[in-house]
């Protein structure tokens, strides 16, 4: 079954509320890539996550669901600064980030801190999100891309507010670029690609990416589902997502990498054909995400996703993963 190396940012999550009608805000344990070491940790498999983490007690709290969720901690390492804060306001369709911290405290892993046996070992390495606008982290990363003999996925993660300018989104843009061509998996959400290559129908941001060298990408829409493209010569395939009762969709998106990461690990690289199946099981997965308030600790196990959603989809609902080594 092999391990998968997640490297990125973990960070807190301060998210916008009401308790009794005063202004509130949540503390939840997030960044994208660790969404994604718990999501897939707790669908079966070996995780280890790379990153950098502060010196203070958010930081130990970070290690403690890591620690919880069965992820590894083999690459991460600890430097003198407090963990990095999101605070995110809802207004619209998308929260809106805005980060503090200087430097944060996830941009400050180094390439000569990674253990490149652990990254050499991995049958797959994610990269991604908002780490890699960090130039240590993104040397990091690049360092981890060209070391990894598995499979390579990739999700920018697009965060507007850490672009101030069209110079800035021209870097991100030529970064996509770079980690899709040799990507075997790309996956963005509809809200990324709209501002990666605006006014662009998803066939065509799916398409580009193709062009570039990926293997599959997967654009997710929210409610809608998700569009996949897979397989020389194939049509965008749209999987709609199952129907839920919805409270939160934090981390929802985070959740489909893990699952996808998940199996990749289980079962290797699908038939371009059998790609919407795969994203079928992983928008079953972001739904139970969406009922339970969260992102990392509302990650569900199969089984969960198996009790929520019993149609089989052509018996992956009842697949378990062999143990962990």
């Amino acid at each position: 079954m092999g391990y998968a190396v997640v490297i990125g940012e973990a960070l807190v999550d301060l998210l916008d509320g009401q308790v009794d009608g005063e202004p509130v805000y949540r503390q939840m344990i997030g960044g994208a890539p660790l969404n994604v070491a718990v999501g897939a940790a707790r669908l079966g498999s070996a995780v280890e996550f790379v990153g950098s983490l502060g010196d203070d007690v958010l930081a130990g709290r970070i290690r403690a669901l890591l620690a919880d969720a069965g992820v590894g901690q083999r690459g991460v390492v600890t430097v003198p600064a407090p963990t990095a804060l999101a605070v995110a306001t809802f207004a619209g369709a998308e929260p809106d980030f805005r980060f503090y911290g200087e430097p944060p405290s996830y941009g400050l892993l180094e390439a000569d801190a990674l253990d490149q046996e652990l990254i050499r070992a991995a049958s797959v390495l994610y990269c991604g999100s908002i780490a890699l606008l960090r130039a240590p982290v993104l040397a990091a990363a690049r360092r981890a891309w060209s070391l990894t003999t598995g499979r390579r996925v990739f999700d920018p993660n697009v965060r507007p507010r850490l672009l101030p300018d069209a110079a800035a989104m021209d870097r991100l843009r030529a970064l996509v670029a770079e980690f899709a061509a040799s990507a075997d998996l790309v996956k963005l959400s509809a809200a990324d690609a709209e501002l990666l290559y605006p006014g662009e129908p998803l066939e065509r941001v799916a398409q580009r990416l193709r062009t570039l060298g990926a293997a599959a990408v997967v654009i997710t829409q929210g409610p809608t589902g998700a569009l996949v493209s897979a397989g020389t010569g194939e049509a965008p395939v749209r999987v709609p997502a199952p129907v839920v009762n919805a409270v939160d969709a934090t981390g929802a998106g985070d959740s489909v990498m893990g699952a996808l990461i998940a199996d990749l690990l289980l079962t290797g690289p699908p038939a371009p054909e059998d790609w919407p199946e795969r994203v079928t099981y992983a928008l079953r997965v972001a739904g139970l995400v969406c009922e339970a308030p969260g992102a990392a600790v509302a990650m569900p196990t199969r089984e969960q996703v198996a009790a929520r959603f019993p149609t089989p989809i052509r018996g992956r609902d009842q697949v378990s993963p062999p143990s962990s080594a």
